[in-house]
């Protein structure tokens, strides 16, 4: 139980520091009184980040999370959404009647954790105990190696009972209701976790559910070993690569004596300026096969120079090809194939700065400041978010990154909204264009083979993000069962983003603006050479926008003296970019204006189509949309068209706006591709997803990931996606999952070089008959600058005379 004053101390720190994502600081327990109930539902206040500015807002949350901690009946109505302080106070009125008269039971412990928070660090070790402990000899418990340990998704309706009655937004009103009643929880049920566990010694991989008692992981600091739910042996698979297998691969090649002597052959003996970057092999035949876990890696080597940051992929080996059993961790094949001279040190490699690079940083940057004096205007309690009219949850998985879960919209007298379920980034992959070897075995899947999340990094404040922020922590586990934590690893913050709305009136010169402000969730991870920054805009007009930034440093290869190659750009003296392209794959759960358990949604093909010279087109000069209901699974499989601006609409069935029209939500395509490759590619055995940018599925919760669960050296083809639609399920009212798979082609450019300027893709979530009017008009305008200071730019003052002209004429 957290004291006034420790609580005090919480709402005033800055949210900028740091917090573990998602758990909150303390246990809070329930007290058998109701005025202890008050007590602990204050606590449950002590992980807000941001102090309200009006303190009504704060009693209001207090009230609601007071509510959770006892069992609702069927008549309280909804406090998330009462129109007025004496609805509160006539809400409070019954509970504490029926506290007193009706002997209603007081939860025998707070709950600590929700369904969809992220495991704590303390839940890993319980897990990783629990399997460890199972091993049935010492010797199983010794090779265990700790994958992935991430929380089990509960059903829809736990995390139903959940938000009505024990988390923010403390909302009963939105759980159906049935004829026996309202369902009552006491209790949440106990949260699972999912581990993938490879046996170093059998070359086996397992998937065990461990039950976690929430006393027990968190309140006891993990010391118990929780309960298995059940293991299970998947066969002919590789899980993803770690980065502790990665480390020691390249320590194993460094040692390899032929490896070696083909280093002194190229000019090089010290083996501090090698770098081994360990890829997957893929599958390009049976000796690829899952038997074996193997890699190939690519070969590097910085110069030596006083830069603190060399850049190493400046000097690609090339001619060398090695084999790898990660398993047994050993060099099983070898060969110096060719001999290709190492590329020239190129005075441009560099990227660090001023002089450690060899060069010389502009003098005329000025410092911008990102101020809110008022701090933000988003509100968090542990992974619950609010802004605006938005509220969601932050989670995070070693696979995806970042996840948003239960996205909501709050509008006025029609109360929270649900626009989707789950958004997440599924799968990432990099093909390369280039025939010749190594370069046509590049073929990346970022996500399957190595994890998004895994390989995110710490974000600084001030650098990755500007203005007041507020992190979120990871953890994870490595390859030998300890936990490791990120700090900063998700980013929240706000960002101003330019004009929102704006008209004047040209007779009277009055005008409106406002200014476009956005709430930005967001992670960046490395893999290898690229970086990638994946994000979600939140907008204040209803619109959701999904973007990644691809930066880092090109994948290079080196070049004979004179020659050339048409499959990539010359970058340097010996030195090429290969063609290459990064597609990327959004799973999104959607749940437009659909309550827990309501599966309404459909959705429909919107293409602008030019009207028939005739009767009804005199003038040669009309269009109009036509729309198509996707019905069928195998029906839904669509590509973009920007001739004809196809975009797709998922709408309720159930609800109309004011017009009659079924609500909906729109996907807007941004720059998309398809796969610059032949049917027969190797690696479209495994990524044959990539074949079109929309697909939709009935919600299934065992279908996450579009390749396969373990798309490395996956010898199946087509699976995961391309097979879960042949079984055609409909779609006209369902539980709608739309897979959008956008991409990039990268034909590199000599500006690209040493380190390649952010570039953007996305694409956007589109209110579509969703309001009955534009939701943005509500929004205030800014304080007006009208004070003219005497360091403001005068060239840019338009003059009186000028600006008023339109009004003499008239």
């Amino acid at each position: 139980m957290a004291s006034v004053k420790k609580k005090a101390t919480l709402l005033s720190s800055s949210s900028s520091s740091p917090s573990s994502c998602c758990a909150p600081d303390s246990v809070v327990s329930a007290a058998p009184a109701a005025s202890s109930s008050s007590a602990s539902a204050s606590s449950v206040l002590q992980d807000w980040t941001v102090a309200s500015t009006d303190r009504r807002d704060d009693q209001r949350a207090t009230k609601a999370a007071m509510a959770s901690f006892i069992r609702p009946v069927d008549s309280l109505p909804d406090t998330s959404t009462a129109a007025s302080t004496k609805g509160i106070s006539l809400f409070f009125s019954l509970i504490c009647c029926f506290v007193d008269c009706a002997g209603i039971q007081i939860l025998t412990r707070a709950q600590t954790s929700h369904p969809l928070d992220p495991l704590s660090a303390a839940e890993i070790s319980v897990a990783v105990a629990t399997v460890r402990a199972a091993g049935a000899t010492p010797e199983v418990r010794d090779s265990m190696r700790f994958v992935e340990v991430v929380l089990l998704e509960p059903d829809k309706h736990v995390v139903a009972l959940a938000d009505a009655y024990f988390f923010p937004p403390f909302q009963p009103s939105l759980l159906p209701r049935t004829k026996v009643g309202p369902v009552i929880p006491t209790k949440l049920p106990p949260r699972r976790a999912r581990l993938v566990v490879y046996n170093k010694k059998s070359n086996e991989t397992s998937v065990w559910i461990v039950e976690l008692s929430e006393v027990h992981a968190v309140t006891r600091g993990g010391h118990h070993r929780g309960k298995v739910i059940s293991s299970q042996v998947v066969p002919d698979v590789q899980p993803p690569m770690d980065a502790m297998e990665y480390a020691e691969c390249e320590a194993v090649v460094k040692d390899f004596p032929p490896f070696r002597e083909a280093m002194k052959k190229r000019g090089i003996e010290d083996m501090e300026l090698v770098m081994v970057d360990p890829w997957c092999v893929g599958y390009h035949s049976d000796a690829d096969s899952p038997s074996r876990r193997l890699a190939k890696p690519l070969i590097f080597c910085r110069t030596e120079s006083d830069c603190p940051m060399e850049n190493g992929y400046a000097r690609p080996v090339e001619g060398i090809y090695v084999l790898v059993d990660m398993q047994k961790m050993k060099v099983i094949e070898f060969e110096d194939r060719k001999f290709v001279p190492l590329p020239p040190a190129d005075p441009l490699r560099n990227y660090t700065p001023g002089e450690t690079r060899g060069g010389v940083d502009r003098s005329d940057v000025k410092p911008l400041h990102i101020v809110q004096p008022e701090g933000p205007s988003f509100r968090v309690n542990g992974c619950f978010v609010e802004w605006q009219k938005w509220n969601f949850r932050i989670g995070f998985t070693p696979k995806e990154g970042l996840v948003i879960y239960s996205v909501a919209y709050v509008d006025g007298s029609r109360g929270r909204r649900p626009v989707a379920h789950r958004l997440s980034f599924v799968e990432m992959v990099v093909p390369y264009g280039d025939p010749n070897d190594p370069h046509y075995r590049k073929n990346a899947f970022d996500a399957g083979e190595d994890g998004l999340g895994e390989n995110a990094h710490s974000l600084k404040k001030g650098c990755d993000c500007l203005g007041y922020i507020k992190y979120f922590d990871a953890h994870f586990t490595n390859f030998t069962g300890g936990v490791e934590t990120i700090e900063n690893c998700v980013c929240l913050h706000e960002e101003d983003h330019g004009i929102l709305w704006k008209h004047q009136d040209w007779r009277t010169g009055l005008a409106e603006v406002r200014r476009s402000r956005r709430l930005t969730v967001s992670f960046i991870c490395t893999v290898a050479n690229y970086e990638y920054g994946f994000y979600w805009h939140f907008y204040q007009d209803g619109k959701i926008e999904a973007e990644v930034k691809l930066t880092g440093i090109l994948s290079l290869g080196a070049l004979q003296p004179g020659e050339s190659r048409k499959y990539g750009t010359l970058i340097a003296p010996g030195l090429y970019a290969p063609v290459h392209q990064h597609f990327f794959v959004a799973r999104m759960d959607m749940a437009v204006d659909c309550k827990p358990g309501e599966a309404f949604n459909q959705v429909v093909e919107v293409n602008a189509k030019v009207e028939e010279p005739g009767e009804n087109n005199v003038h040669n000069n009309a269009f109009y949309a036509e729309e198509t209901l996707l019905k069928t699974e195998l029906q839904a499989m669509r590509d973009c068209n920007p001739l004809t601006g196809r975009h797709w609409i998922v709408r309720n069935t159930r609800t109309v706006n004011r017009t009659g029209q079924l609500t909906g939500y729109k996907l807007v395509p941004g720059s998309n591709c398809l796969p610059l490759a032949g049917s027969e590619a190797k690696f479209l055995r495994r990524a044959a997803f990539l074949k079109h940018n929309l697909w939709v599925t009935r919600y299934a919760p065992n279908e996450m990931f579009p390749g396969g669960e373990f798309p490395n050296q996956n010898p199946r083809a087509g699976e995961g996606l391309v097979t879960w639609v042949n079984q055609d399920r409909p779609l006209e009212e369902t539980d709608i999952v739309l897979w959008y798979v956008f991409g990039i082609t990268h034909v590199p450019r000599l500006e690209d070089w040493p380190v390649m300027p952010v570039e953007r893709i996305g694409f956007m979530l589109m209110p579509h008959g969703f309001f009955n009017c534009s939701p943005a008009v509500d929004v205030p305008p800014n304080a007006c600058e009208l004070d003219t200071k005497d360091n403001d730019i005068k060239e840019n003052v338009v003059p009186k005379s000028i600006q008023n002209g339109l009004l003499a004429k008239l």
